[in-house]
């Protein structure tokens, strides 16, 4: 039978489910056309957010590959926008004159930002935040200005906000409303978000409109001006007021628009049945959708009707919002506002961060609005849906499911008490049975697994916390686990698991033998998958495997941080902070005499000389005359101390002395990530131990000792591992944990990642329960530093091209702008 023929214009996450859920149902029926205005195949919009503040990658958000189309028969026109639809020959033509025709056309091409229409939107800098373009021009301006003003104090607008101050910028967020997140959130919630917001460091003008953008003689933007006369500077203006359906292309096709591309519901457009249209341009009584789940709904309707089954109908959805800005949790549904008529329960805890308001109305919930813990927020959304009388449950209602005796749950028990037809992914509309389903038939593990079979967790992520607990309790696994089973990279489908595992059961010694032995698709590897096979080599057969310097990103290559510039940053070895007038003296002639420009102190007490050229590495490394600080490498970075003991009147324990003997004895130490260590003489923790890899903290009796802890994007708490009474078991825990995470983490997970993925209690048994181990960790991290040379002042030994440190010769420079942008490109 011939295939009829089906062309979806817009190749966003609506459309893409629809042909999806198509697939599942008539998987022959029809024969595929995409077009869509973007070169990158579907991807998860609601995650450009971590894009931005750098917390994912591209990749990571796509939700179809390239190869997902061509393994469906799937015609993919990426990068063409579809400009006109002949609905008499039914044809559809882009840009570029490509044509395709069709027997049936789903017409998914979402939304467009609004752009104020004030004075100077056409200035350079001044962009919306809808798609990867955005992003990458918003990451592109985090580099080189200073000031950034966005505009709107939504979700997207506070996501943006958030990304750029991550991104160091300093940034301002104008909202024309009384509070942030009016439409999500009451004037409470509001302003608990402002409080936290503004500690992280964003700036607010609330109650502000915006009269004008200035620019400077050069077209770009420099200001933002209100209609009270004041302004802020702005080197870029985020616009992030909203979305407008984009129903351009089916206005020129005489379709009846108004609020959007008006269908059915069957999600048929009224005016030509062969055509249909789902997601944020399509509305639906009157209503345009801009969530996921009710998107995806639509999808699920089309989908029926274009495989000829003829059943499905989408009659509206009532919506919920949970999200998470920035790291905070937020719920909302419903009259959440509240009104005439309406009684409102409310708790409010300012110091804790929580606020609930419940708003009832004849004895039924009918809205809700949760900032800070929003544990229920499900719950609550299915008796505010069921219309279920609350009058039995009332004085508990407050307190949530776990206080309400027939549907309870505690902690991790939660997921097991849920019923089996409770909805778990509102995005997707994916049960607890379909998950639990799945995961016992087809013998799922990690998170993952269950994303790609379920869908659940795979859009927003606000239930990814449930995902997992029911993946604890029915997989009986690690639902972490997932790094266990990804490629290293593109070049093969082993995993780290894979290649840490042959490596040492094979006695591997070099990078060919790796890819030899596992099947490398690429012989020599790139420049993802050299870097993790040169650590895992080295820090496995330490003494044997030979280092690859050609595998090392190029500030390991180079021993010291490229800047943006193109100049370099040297940072020397100060043990734990402690440093000398002579050190001193002979840093400050060295910056006088090679004329650096900036000399700062570092966040781990160091000091640190910026804006060395590449040529004079070797002659300020010489005249400085401290060991390197390995500030540029995958390697122990500092030992954080406070004066302790031995001058302060609190101080308990001998610090400094403690955090001099752990870097002597850590020095040149490459481990999978950065490597932080800091030591406290008292548990006033000036020092900050609890935000470090390995936090030490001094007590009267002893010593406490804290693992996995970060200050980074995300702040993370390290965990108690252990109390000891001596200097000595300091040096032995905390040595053998490094070693454990050398050899059991992969390359580039952090130390927080690591016992997120195996546990706590894996390290617990492996420092604690297990003495001959521990001492045997300690042993051979030992062993491994032993006689580990100075790059800065043995070349030789540590493999040094000193070639790279000559003078660049005439006509040179372009091969050095070249090296620099790599670099950039490598560490971004």
């Amino acid at each position: 039978m011939k295939k009829m023929k089906l062309v979806l214009v817009g190749n966003g996450m609506a459309g893409v489910r629809a042909i999806e859920e198509l697939i599942k149902l008539a998987p022959d029926l029809y024969d595929i056309t995409v077009f869509g205005s973007e070169p990158h195949p579907n991807y998860n919009r609601i995650l450009l957010s971590p894009v931005l503040a750098g917390e994912q990658t591209i990749d990571q958000i796509i939700l179809n590959s390239w190869e997902w189309y061509s393994d469906n028969n799937i015609t993919l026109h990426a990068g063409k926008t579809v400009v006109e639809v002949d609905r008499v020959k039914r044809i559809v033509r882009a840009d570029d004159g490509t044509e395709a025709p069709y027997d049936r056309l789903l017409l998914c091409t979402g939304s467009n930002p609004f752009i104020l229409p004030l004075p100077g939107k056409d200035l350079k800098g001044v962009i919306a935040y809808r798609d990867i373009a955005d992003t990458h021009a918003m990451i592109e301006a985090a580099k080189t200005q200073r000031h950034a003003v966005v505009i709107g104090g939504g979700l997207l607008g506070l996501e943006a906000a958030n990304g750029l101050m991550l991104r160091g910028m300093s940034v301002t967020v104008v909202h024309v409303a009384a509070w942030l997140m009016e439409r999500q959130l009451d004037d409470v919630a509001g302003s608990f978000l402002r409080k936290s917001l503004e500690e992280r460091g964003l700036k607010f003008l609330l109650n502000a409109q915006t009269e004008e953008l200035l620019g400077d003689d050069e077209g770009r933007v420099k200001a933002v001006r209100f209609k009270d006369g004041t302004q802020v500077d702005a080197d870029l203006v985020v616009m992030a007021v909203g979305i407008r359906p984009n129903t351009a292309l089916a206005e020129s096709m005489r379709l009846h628009v108004h609020r959007g591309i008006v269908v059915n519901d069957t999600m048929q457009t009224v005016t030509d049945a062969r055509i249909y249209s789902v997601g944020e341009c399509a509305a639906h009584r009157g209503i345009a959708y801009g969530l996921v789940a009710p998107l995806f709904d639509q999808a699920k309707v089309a989908a029926n009707h274009l495989a000829q089954f003829g059943i499905g109908r989408y009659q509206g959805s009532l919506t919920s919002t949970k999200l998470k800005v920035t790291g905070i949790d937020l719920f909302s549904a419903g009259q959440f506002m509240g009104g005439e008529g309406t009684e409102e329960i409310v708790m409010s805890d300012p110091f804790g961060g929580i606020y609930k308001k419940l708003v009832i109305k004849d004895d039924k919930l009918i809205g809700a609005c949760l900032y800070g813990d929003t544990a229920d927020g499900s719950w609550y959304f299915k008796l505010l849906r069921d219309g279920r009388s609350v009058h039995d449950i009332r004085d508990r209602l407050m307190f949530g499911e776990s206080n309400i005796g027939d549907t309870g749950h505690e902690g991790h028990s939660k997921a097991a008490a849920m019923p089996d037809e409770a909805e778990v992914c509102g995005c997707n509309g994916v049960s607890k049975g379909t998950i639990c389903k799945a995961i016992r038939e087809k013998g799922l593990f990690t998170l993952d697994e269950v994303k790609k079979h379920t869908k659940a967790s795979g859009s927003c992520g606000s239930c990814t916390g449930l995902v997992e607990q029911i993946l604890m309790f029915t997989a009986g696994g690690d639902y972490s686990a997932a790094p266990k089973r990804k490629a290293v990279c593109g070049c093969t489908d082993a995993s780290h698991a894979d290649v840490r595992d042959a490596i040492r059961t094979q006695r591997l010694l070099a990078h060919d033998a790796v890819y030899q032995t596992l099947g490398w698709r690429t012989p020599n590897g790139c420049a993802t998958c050299r870097p993790a096979v040169n650590y895992y080599l080295i820090s496995t057969w330490p003494k044997e495997a030979k280092d690859d310097p050609q595998s090392r990103y190029i500030n390991e290559r180079g021993h010291a941080n490229i800047q943006k510039d193109g100049t370099y940053s040297v940072i020397p070895r100060m043990w734990g902070g402690h440093t000398t007038p002579d050190e001193l003296r002979r840093i400050a002639d060295a910056a006088d005499k090679y004329k650096i420009p900036t000399v700062k102190v570092t966040g781990g007490q160091r000091i640190d000389l910026l804006g060395v050229k590449k040529e004079d590495l070797a002659g300020v490394w010489k005249d400085i005359g401290m060991p390197s600080g390995f500030a540029y490498a995958k390697s122990l970075r500092t030992v954080k101390t406070c004066v302790g003991s031995e001058w302060c009147r609190f101080g308990t324990q001998d610090s400094t002395q403690m955090g001099k003997d752990l870097e002597h004895a850590l020095w040149a130490m490459y481990s999978p990530h950065k490597v932080k260590l800091a030591v406290s003489g008292c548990p006033r923790n000036c020092a900050e131990a609890g935000i470090k890899d390995v936090g030490v903290i001094g007590v009267d009796s002893g010593w406490e000792i804290y693992v996995g802890g970060n200050g980074g994007i995300k702040t993370e708490v390290a965990q108690f591992l252990v109390k000891v009474k001596t200097s000595a078991e300091v040096m032995e825990y905390a040595g053998a944990f490094l070693q454990l995470y050398r050899e059991e983490g992969w390359y580039l997970e952090r130390t927080v990642h690591y016992i997120g993925r195996v546990g706590l209690d894996h390290v617990k048994r492996r420092m604690l329960d297990d003495a001959a181990g521990r001492k045997a960790l300690w042993e051979k991290l030992q062993f491994a530093l032993d006689g580990e040379p100075d790059p800065w002042f043995e070349a030789n030994r540590a493999a040094v091209d000193v070639r790279q440190f000559e003078p660049l010769q005439p006509g040179a420079a372009g091969a050095a702008a070249d090296e620099t942008a790599n670099a950039q490109a490598q560490t971004a």
